[in-house]
């Protein structure tokens, strides 16, 4: 009797210290590892998610030295497009260039469980940015463009239209698959492409870490041909456009800034703009502690 009596003090002691035990670690399903024939991504650190997408001729090192410093409180992706540098060209030896990557990205943020994460594009890594804030809308957080704009031409005449310079970037796409990048930018001005400053942004990028001929060839005439100008008001995130510029008011990098305005316009909410004074195309290399500080504003 004694025994049931203890067990029915107990009982609800015991009920009690059950409702608050902890309830055992449900087991988190890995997510598998993301596998492309068109992007490489490497992943580092550990916070809120941003994403690095290289310009021509460049892979995720580009971005290596800004990385260093965010991955502590960040987790970045640093992407690179397959043909680039030393990597294998895989599914980039057919088709387009931007319009995959962008998608493969993009399928690399859905799959990855990414959380409306930072784009900061390159040249044409920044057209491919624009194109993945304009695909995805509310799941991107924010977008950064540096030295890049929607139409490379319009930054020397705001009437050009794709089909206009689609010659031009025609001639040069045979010329870098016949010449190569290096022997191609002594060329220009024999092949008639004298395309500006425009030009001048679209080849600096083309021997900075090199590529297969072909990948460089379609990213070349992509660049000077593609239009995202209509797809700018279907972007929902903030944007930053970043450029390189110069004090000396003869040169066409002083007066950027009033380009850009006029390409970015058609975004829903107007652009930030902030220049980095003493940096030509290659923006992150060239002035790094600018670029960076320029980064942790955009960040902050």
């Amino acid at each position: 009797m004694f025994r049931l009596f203890v067990l029915m003090l107990a009982a609800p002691f015991a009920a009690v210290a059950l409702m608050a035990a902890p309830a055992p670690a449900m087991a988190q399903t890995p997510v598998p590892a993301f596998a492309s024939d068109r992007i490489i991504v490497e992943t580092r650190g550990t916070g809120p998610d941003v994403i690095f997408i290289p310009g021509l001729g460049s892979t995720g090192s580009a971005w290596r030295s800004t990385a260093d410093r965010l991955d502590s409180r960040y987790r970045v992706h640093l992407v690179t497009l397959r043909g680039f540098g030393g990597t294998d060209i895989d599914g980039n030896a057919n088709g387009g260039l931007a319009g995959p990557a962008a998608a493969e990205i993009e399928r690399y943020i859905r799959e990855q469980g990414l959380r409306r994460p930072a784009l900061i594009g390159h040249s044409l890594g920044g057209q491919i940015a624009l194109r993945i804030a304009a695909d995805m809308g509310q799941q991107v957080g924010r977008v950064m463009v540096v030295d890049s704009s929607p139409f490379f031409p319009s930054l020397v005449d705001a009437r050009a239209t794709s089909d206009q310079v689609e010659p031009l970037a025609r001639l040069g796409y045979q010329a870098l698959l016949l010449f190569g990048d290096q022997a191609l930018k002594s060329q220009v001005a024999n092949l008639g492409l004298d395309l500006g400053l425009a030009g001048d942004m679209v080849f600096q990028g083309l021997g900075l870490q090199g590529g297969d001929r072909r990948v460089l060839a379609q990213g070349l005439y992509e660049a000077l041909t593609v239009d995202l100008r209509p797809r700018l008001a279907q972007i929902t995130a903030p944007v930053t456009v970043v450029y390189g510029w110069t004090r000396d008011p003869d040169s066409p990098r002083n007066r950027l800034e009033g380009l850009y305005r006029y390409g970015f316009q058609g975004l829903a909410q107007t652009a930030r703009f902030e220049r980095i004074e003493g940096a030509g195309h290659q923006v992150m290399i060239e002035q790094p502690a600018r670029f960076l500080a320029a980064v942790q504003r955009f960040l902050g």
